[in-house]
């Protein structure tokens, strides 16, 4: 008998929820966008998010499931965004909007977080900028004094949707604390946050492992929406989830998403650390660690310059590549990973048609990626043994063929690589298998195996290596 599992993601405008069965077939679905002010980057009611998202569940279940039986429902989880912050009071209510990630008012406090881990954090987090949790705390109670007296625990946005779900807003998973300064490798809150920033470790939660069960759902939401007291599993990150959706949830797997911009997240087996600070890690909840860096190249060059006629340009790669050319298609200045060149452009030979320019660019962001993976195989000491690919760029047939051979492995394309699917496997994971990696092993699916092209690849070994002599003479790399 199939088993049922839910996901609710709730991002910074909208919600989605699905609901999938333990072969992560899905079931049912349904979306919204938040009714939001012209203030909606930098806090927002929690309220609405709760609103919308307990009418979504309601309707999921009284008009979307008649076809199931409703008691083979297991579990529920939450992804949301990183870095967003919410002050409660000993009832549990939030003392404040939430303090959005994108909120850039805390860049100061964010400035003296990073300065005073540098002098205690080793080989740690250290990353802290005004999109920290961390920063925002200490921005809040630097502001409002009077209210930060009441406060009585800090949660982060997903831990909000699991606290009106279960009633338990105290614990938090791995992925939520990395940005709010709790100790990944010693699993603990550090002293420094109490000792030198002034916070109160009575306002930082339980952390558990991601995939945790930590509740039942509200008893008289049982029963309104029919179903039974499922399991309540702890929130967790959108971009983790977007990766244990992708099926990257081993070592020496790694998922590329490549949107507006192109982020890297992997699985290795120790810990992964970047003197330079281009790369952070997560802890998986199997005790390995799960690396990962955003890079500003991505996928925004196509809509900006080539918004018409993918099919004909797709087509026209086909027959030329390799285009032997050297183009970079950044949009805008200043790079952060695997470049770190805050006055960096785009390159590109002049006089191109629009057919080439395209597939160079193709290649172009392929070699970024490249780089990007030898930065990471470097520092870990580990091969990069296959890449799950998402996001828009995962639906060029070309562009996965151009990557799978300049990176030299196998590229699998996610057929549903979203953080509500995340959310749903994580709900799994412990529920009803016994580890994030099975679970993943069994719900999530490949849609697409595009193998490296032998000859292609050695004919991409010379572009490469031209291509980063480019990026030397511009003084971009060392």
């Amino acid at each position: 008998m199939d088993q049922y599992f839910i996901g609710l993601d709730v991002g910074t405008q909208g919600a989605r929820v699905i609901l999938v069965n333990q072969n992560g077939e899905l079931i049912a679905s349904d979306a919204r966008k938040f009714m939001l002010d012209e203030h909606f980057r930098e806090e927002q009611s929690p309220a609405i998010w709760w609103k919308d998202c307990y009418e979504m569940l309601r309707n999921l279940f009284q008009q979307r499931t008649n076809d199931i039986d409703k008691n083979q429902i297991r579990a529920i989880s939450v992804t949301s965004t990183s870095g967003t912050v919410i002050p409660l009071d000993a009832k549990n209510k939030p003392l404040h909007p939430a303090i959005m990630y994108s909120d850039g008012r805390s860049a100061e406090q964010g400035k003296r977080c990073r300065e005073v881990a540098l002098k205690h954090v080793k080989d740690g987090y250290t990353g802290f900028n005004a999109s920290s949790g961390i920063s925002k705390i200490l921005w809040f109670v630097e502001t409002y004094p009077e209210n930060a007296k009441h406060i009585a625990k800090w949660i982060h946005a997903s831990d909000y949707l699991v606290g009106k779900l279960s009633g338990n807003y105290h614990a938090t998973d791995y992925t939520n604390v990395l940005k709010t300064g709790y100790d990944l490798t010693y699993f603990r809150w550090p002293k420094y946050l109490f000792e030198e920033l002034g916070l109160q470790e009575s306002w930082m939660q339980e952390v558990v492992p991601s995939g945790s069960v930590i509740g039942k759902l509200n008893k008289e939401l049982a029963i309104e929406w029919g179903i039974p007291q499922i399991d309540v599993v702890v929130g967790m990150t959108d971009g983790c989830a977007t990766q244990m959706a992708s099926g990257a949830v081993k070592p020496g797997d790694w998922n590329t998403t490549i949107g507006t911009t192109l982020v890297i997240k992997g699985v290795t087996k120790k810990k992964l650390v970047d003197p330079l600070g281009r790369l952070y890690s997560h802890r998986h909840p199997q005790g390995y660690w799960m690396p990962g860096g955003a890079s500003n190249t991505g996928a925004d060059w196509i809509s900006l310059d080539f918004p018409t006629d993918l099919d004909m340009l797709n087509k026209a790669a086909e027959g030329l590549i390799p285009t032997g050319l050297l183009a970079w298609p950044l949009k805008q200045e200043g790079e952060r990973y695997p470049i770190m060149a805050p006055l960096a452009r785009g390159f590109a030979p002049s006089d191109l048609s629009q057919e080439m320019l395209y597939a160079a660019n193709l290649e172009g962001v392929a070699f970024i990626e490249r780089l990007a993976y030898e930065i990471i195989e470097e520092l870990s000491g580990e091969k990069v043994a296959a890449i799950y690919s998402a996001g828009g760029g995962a639906n060029s047939a070309i562009w996965l063929k151009i990557r799978a051979s300049v990176m030299n492995v196998p590229t699998y394309k996610c057929k549903e690589a979203s953080g509500a699917f995340g959310a749903a496997i994580m709900a799994a994971s412990n529920t009803y298998y016994s580890s994030l990696m099975d679970a993943a092993a069994a719900m999530a699916k490949v849609e697409k195996e595009v193998l490296p092209d032998p000859e292609l690849h050695a004919q991409y070994e010379i572009q490469y290596q031209q291509f980063k002599l480019k990026l030397k003479e511009l003084n971009y790399i060392s």
